[in-house]
């Protein structure tokens, strides 16, 4: 197999499995260098001769991702980090494309991350492209003097990248396919929903998407909080010579500062993707419903237990649905109609249902809805297979969905999520596959439509069903008291 590709930019060489070949770390954006760092994307500078893709490039700066696990990114890496990882099984064919945004709350996350390698994907007939962008206050902080959401516009330079070289490695540019999960998905979403028509795209898949969307003034807001207590000013030149380590921990501590004063946010973490007219103007799920991008097929879904990722670790008192609702302002009488719904259910079950329905299974079910009221093709599913770690305590968490959607089984944060392989894992992650792979080649994901009138949607566990509104009193609720969303 060849392993060598010319892209616009310069020459790259991959390696090979045997079967995928694979080219890693390839600019579609200038280096991140100086006030680069803040700025919206550059093109790449071209380069002679031939460019090592064998191994992907540094991730964006970014603290760990979680407590415990080692960091993607350390001080002093390479700033060259804007870049593509691509698998193809065919470098001739003409094959469908699939392109992948990392979640990680707009705070961490690395295209690199061994449970998003393509091989497996890429076996069934597609080429996977996984994307590294900007997060945190390079990629979502209020800059004065530089367009906001430039995490999303370098998403768009990586899209343009894609259509301007992907026929290269075998795939088709006009049969694109982005999807993505959590923060990802909230990208998915903007862009199907803000840039729909720009033609980098033909379908979507948003794995567990939610509502982190704020307005200009609050984006501000953030960002004087977080610069504030570094004294600079928040522009590109008061920022450019803050470390990266230095904004990593004041936006920690603008964190610890929201949530202390939770009901004064729109959102709990700082960064959001902002209503600034150029990527977006109002949530999806509003511009959906007015037909923002009627020509691009859409899957979206959620797991069943979203919330538990959160909230496993915290006592039993801690999870106290009033506070809750308090702190998400929300009506004093919603919880009573989740009581009524959910009859004999105890305080710390509901504060799951709830925070699961208001972080990711809402705006799930909204922009499904929303697509389809349109008229556009719509599909929605709900993840409910349940891990086994933590003593089932996890359920079908936030995430639990990835390792299925690559078939990839290894890496620390999937052993915390599955532990060692379970038995069903291939069967489900080959239904997973089967359902992307199928809906990237055709649009139909291999079951019907989400439709007002049944509300069909896919349930993936072993064995896979259909079933009709499996959230029904979450969605009724959430509709009687905010018709107008």
């Amino acid at each position: 197999m060849d392993r060598v590709v010319r892209t616009e930019h310069g020459a790259v060489q991959g390696s090979s499995d045997g079967e995928v070949l694979s080219f890693k770390g390839i600019p579609y954006a200038a280096s991140l260098e100086g006030p680069r760092r803040f700025q919206a994307p550059a093109a790449p500078r071209r380069w002679d001769g031939l460019r090592d893709a064998t191994r992907p490039s540094a991730s964006v700066p970014q603290p760990a991702m979680m407590p415990g696990l080692r960091p993607s990114w350390q001080p002093g890496d390479d700033p060259d980090c804007l870049t593509v990882n691509v698998w193809t099984p065919d470098r001739g064919g003409h094959l469908p494309v699939l392109v992948w945004f990392h979640g990680g709350a707009y705070l961490a996350g690395s295209s690199s991350d061994s449970g998003y390698d393509g091989t497996n994907l890429a076996k069934a007939g597609v080429v996977v492209v996984t994307v590294n962008y900007r997060v945190g206050y390079e990629g979502f902080g209020w800059v004065e003097d530089a367009p906001s959401n430039r995490g999303i516009l370098d998403q768009l330079a990586a899209l343009h990248w894609v259509r301007d070289n992907i026929i290269s490695f075998g795939g088709n540019p006009d049969n694109v396919t982005i999807f993505g999960e959590s923060a990802g998905a909230v990208s998915v979403s903007a862009l199907v929903a803000g840039s729909g028509r720009r033609g980098l795209f033909r379908r979507a898949i948003a794995q567990s998407p939610a509502a982190m969307y704020l307005a200009e003034d609050e984006s501000r807001k953030v960002g004087e909080l977080i610069t504030g207590s570094l004294g600079v000013p928040a522009t590109t030149a008061g920022l450019v010579d803050t470390a990266p380590e230095d904004l990593h921990a004041a936006q920690q501590r603008a964190q610890v500062e929201m949530n202390r004063d939770r009901a004064s946010w729109t959102n709990g973490t700082p960064y959001g993707v902002v209503f600034d007219g150029e990527v977006l103007s109002e949530p999806p799920w509003a511009a959906l419903r007015n037909g923002a991008a009627p020509a691009v097929d859409l899957i979206t879904g959620f797991n069943r237990d979203e919330a538990t990722l959160f909230t496993v670790d915290l006592p039993t008192e801690a999870r106290d649905p009033e506070q809750l609702a308090e702190g998400l302002r929300l009506p004093a009488d919603l919880l009573a109609d989740y009581r009524a719904a959910h009859p004999g259910i105890s305080d710390a079950e509901l504060h799951t249902i709830l925070f699961s329905d208001q972080l990711f299974r809402m705006p799930a079910v909204w922009t499904a809805e929303a697509h389809a009221a349109a008229g556009a093709r719509s599909f929605l599913y709900e993840f409910t297979w349940e891990s086994p770690q933590r003593d089932g305590a996890l359920g079908a968490c936030h995430g639990l969905d990835i390792p299925f959607a690559f078939g990839n089984s290894d890496g620390d944060l999937i052993k915390a999520l599955i532990g060692d392989t379970p038995a069903e894992f291939d069967e489900l992650s080959g239904a997973v596959r089967e359902a992307w792979v199928s809906f990237a080649a055709t649009g139909d994901p291999g079951w019907p439509a989400y439709q007002r009138s049944d509300r069909k949607t896919r349930i993936f566990d072993t064995p896979v069903d259909v079933v009709e509104d499996p959230i029904a009193s979450s969605r009724e609720i959430w509709s009687a008291h905010f018709p107008g969303r």
